[in-house]
Formats: structure tokens, sequence, C-alpha cells
């Protein structure tokens, strides 16, 4: 365990009134690789924190050894703030592997997975490769996870997958029914929720469940809102005998020790998650309202991407903001008139919605 000064809701409070400047958040700019808006892989546009920056330049003398100790501190972070215990935290180099890894875990070829369409393609992919069933169930028609109809697409299913908030659309299941599919999934199955943007949302984790349902793996990640994606740092929680089942695909290969670093010095930054929060949502929905200003629906996100229906092939769209050196994300299986956009920065924004009024259609 590491000894952490962990300062209490009252410190998120005394943070409020800084919301008016929601600039606070943002770290110095990384130096620019290119002039393109890249608003195509739900990255965070400010990056590591100033402190988790600092950290991970102090992370490069550590180098020299295998950073077990900075792993297992970061654990006990974790842990300690969200009320459970150490042995409930797995560290990984990105969720993406914890994911990977569970579908390799929890299927096979005679139980399957099942999940929603459309949403995060890994887990199908990882399912392939294991020679696994899928059922990919459409999203309800408010956009979230049809929890009754996942629940009868398989009753053989080793694995139930839930994102959220839901990458693409950004759309949220409710707490209820989340609690529903934990409830009557298949007997033996293990639900899997994926939490890599729930703290952009207004709907509570379901982190501090594992500690009375030992079916249950939760995922998070410092790609999004921590803006680590490039320092590849995720976490698996459940009960230690899930985590021993994903450990043995991968259980030793321990982040760098700078990641690790950086991870800890935003765990601890208590001011960092509301000031990205607002200034994302704040951003997202001045866009959102635009386009529908202009005739055009957008999906309901509490993430840091949404998409639009553009009622015209949404590949043409992407090729047309791309040639204006703005990019957005592919088109997903099943919405072949819906784009993805991420979303970047003020300025970037606005670029966005330049490009978009000049080379999209309006919808009368």
């Amino acid at each position: 365990m590491v000894s952490v000064s962990r300062r209490s809701l009252l410190a998120v409070g005394a943070a409020l009134p800084l919301l008016g400047r929601l600039d606070w958040a943002v770290a110095a700019p990384s130096p620019a690789t290119s002039d393109k808006v890249r608003l195509n892989y739900n990255e965070s546009p400010y990056g590591p924190s100033g402190a988790a920056r600092e950290a991970m330049q102090r992370g490069i003398a550590t180098s020299g050894r295998y950073p077990y100790g900075h792993m297992y501190a970061l654990a006990g972070l974790f842990a300690q703030q969200q009320e459970i215990a150490e042995e409930q935290v797995a560290v990984f180099a990105g969720s993406m592997a914890a994911l990977r890894y569970a579908v390799l875990a929890f299927t096979s070829e005679t139980r399957g997975l099942v999940m929603a369409t459309p949403s995060y393609e890994v887990p199908r992919q990882a399912a392939e490769s294991n020679k696994a069933p899928v059922k990919e169930v459409s999203l309800s028609a408010d956009h979230a996870h049809d929890i009754p109809a996942m629940l009868a697409a398989d009753p053989q299913a080793g694995m139930l997958y839930l994102c959220n908030p839901n990458n693409p659309t950004g759309t949220v299941t409710s707490t209820e029914a989340i609690r529903q599919a934990l409830a009557n999934k298949p007997k033996g199955s293990v639900l899997v929720v994926d939490e890599a943007y729930i703290d952009f949302a207004d709907v509570p984790s379901v982190v501090s469940w594992v500690k009375d349902h030992d079916d249950l793996l939760v995922l998070r990640t410092f790609s999004k809102i921590y803006g680590m994606a490039g320092a590849r740092l995720g976490l698996a929680i459940g009960h230690p005998a899930l985590l021993e089942r994903l450990a043995v695909f991968g259980g030793d290969n321990v982040p760098a020790g700078s990641t690790l670093l950086g991870g800890i010095a935003s765990l601890e930054d208590v001011k960092l998650l509301p000031q990205r929060k607002a200034l994302n949502n704040q951003l997202r929905d001045e866009t959102v309202a635009w386009l529908k200003g202009r005739g055009f629906t957008c999906t309901a996100s509490q993430a840091n991407c949404f998409m639009i229906d553009v009622k015209q092939p949404a590949q043409q769209v992407i090729e047309q903001l791309a040639a204006q050196g703005v990019l957005i994300g592919r088109v997903f299986k099943g919405w072949p008139q819906w784009v993805r956009v991420t979303v970047g920065d003020k300025r970037e924004m606005a670029r966005f919605r330049e490009v978009f009024a000049a080379h999209v259609e309006r919808v009368s």
C-alpha cells in the first residue's frame, strides 16, 4: 500500500469556483506535429496535466528498474479513493489490453460474447480471434444498451460487454439497467462494464459494486479525461479471482515507470476532473446546439464524443472534412449516415464548425 494524502470531497467542492476559468485544466500545449484537427480517436486535446508531466519526467531516472513499486502504489491509491480493496485493482498497459484478456478469459467456442452495436469493436475482434460466437444487439431507441434484448440474445453467453458511456454514441445506460443485467445474465457469465468515459458523465460509476459481486469486472482508462492515451495506462477492477484469470495473458507486463507516476499524479489532482469535465461538456454542448440549429440530429452524449446524422453517406462527409484537414471518426456498422466527432479544444471545435458549414449540406 502507499501512504497517500487524501483530500476528501471537500477539496473537490473548493475547486468548483474555479470552473469559471476552465482553461486552468489545460497544460501547456505539446509541440504540434501537423496542422490537422484530430477529432477521430477520442483523445484528449490537452494531454497529461502539468503535475502528471512533471511526474513523468521524474520517472525517466527510475527507468533502469522494473516499476512494480509504482504499479502497486497506483493500485493502492485508486483503491483507497474508491474505498475498495487493493487486491481488487489490476494495472495494465492500457485498458484495451485488459478488455482483450477478459474476452479471452470469459468466452470460448461454446460460451459467446454479447455486446451492443454500434459499440467499441475490440471485444468482438477478440472474441472472433478466440473462435467465440458473438451476438450484437442494436441500441435502444434512445441509444442506450437494450438490456432485455442482450439478456435474451444468448442464454449460454460467457461475457456481456457494456460500454458506459457508449463509444461511439457517447450515450449512457441507466444504473438500474446495468443492475438488471447483472442480476439476470446467464449463469456463470461475467458482466464487463467499460467506464472509459465515465468521468465525463453525470451518472455514477459501478466500481463499488465489485465489493458485492464476484461476476462483475469494471474497466477504467487514463487515455480520455486524463489525456494519457499515448502513455498507455488502464485498470481492471473486480474480484481477485477474476483478475487472476486476466493475469495469465499478460499480468507481468507492467506499464512504464513514467506512465505509472503520471497516473498517480493524475489521481492525486482532485481539481483536474471537474475542470476538464466542465470544459469538455461546454464545448460539446455548444457544438451540438450549433448542429441542431442547422437541422442535424445528434446523439445525447455524456462523453467526449458524439454522433451526427448527416443524412448522406458518412464516408463521403469524412472524406470531405479530411480534405480540409479536419479528421473525424470512421463509419460504424449499421449507421451508414452517422459520423462520430471527438470533442477537441476551443480552436479545434471552431475549425470543425467552419469546415462542416462549408462542406456539409445544411438540413432544411
